[in-house]
């Protein structure tokens, strides 16, 4: 049976179809949202990761404080999270010179450290378990490091490993819908093949948005950055009013 308390204490999002394309479009978003500012805009990104990461606390604050799920703010603190996590990977990557593969692993070692310390402060990292400001607290550090290494890998799979961004966004594609296959027909943990999927919309995401904005020459469409974020924005709003959006219960993920 459900626990009302722990259902109405909940701030976060069911996870469903909706879901998972709100989050698909939000990962891309992040990617042309960061590159508009760190590259068309000049800032670089060091000052765009300054920011983005203010914006990020800013957000967290707000959905922490919030006393109850409320979709917009949700998703624009996703949306501060994974442009922060495009900006800090590019400077981690290319400014900090540790290269693709560098950051990738730093980036890995912090998201499950995050995710070791959560499970064994909480007892649990699922979705319905979110209820508090400390798990709330875990689970959006441990978003911020996975939109972060999700960046890197998109780029590392991209560009140094030679697959091209259609080549990549096939790779990403594809191992998603084999964790789809697996949450049909198997009785592996949802809560692991929840992060699992959560974690890999995220390079999806980044080798889409740069084959959005790319140049031609180099295996994109060349789009505006701008006109770019703003459709994909659009879509999100259009998701959240077209498929209204409900807290996440005691059900399994």
């Amino acid at each position: 049976m459900n626990d009302p308390i722990k259902s109405s204490l909940s701030k976060v999002p069911a996870v469903n179809l909706v879901f998972w394309l709100i989050k698909i479009a939000a990962t891309t978003l992040g990617e042309t949202g960061g590159d508009a500012v760190s590259m068309s805009m000049n800032l670089g990104y060091l000052l765009s990761t300054a920011i983005f990461f203010g914006l990020f606390l800013i957000a967290v604050f707000v959905q922490i404080k919030s006393r109850q799920f409320h979709p917009y703010v949700y998703w624009t603190t996703i949306i501060a999270t994974t442009t922060v996590g495009t900006t800090l990977a590019d400077f981690a990557d290319r400014s900090l010179g540790i290269g693709y593969a560098g950051g990738s692993t730093l980036l890995l070692a912090l998201l499950l450290a995050s995710l070791f310390v959560w499970y064994r402060s909480m007892g649990s990292i699922a979705v319905e378990s979110i209820t508090t400001p400390k798990a709330e607290a875990f689970y959006w550090l441990t978003i911020m490091f996975s939109q972060t290494l999700g960046t890197a890998l998109g780029d590392w799979t991209a560009d140094s490993a030679g697959f091209g961004y259609d080549g990549a966004a096939l790779l990403f594609g594809g191992l998603l819908g084999i964790l789809a296959a697996a949450y049909f027909w198997t009785r592996l943990s949802r809560t692991l093949l929840f992060w699992g999927a959560f974690i890999l919309t995220r390079p999806l995401g980044a080798v889409v948005g740069d084959f959005l904005d790319k140049p031609v020459a180099s295996g994109g469409l060349e789009l505006s950055r701008y006109s770019a974020t703003a459709a994909l924005l659009a879509f999100i709003i259009a998701c959240i009013l077209v498929f209204p959006q409900r807290p996440a219960t005691n059900q399994s993920h």
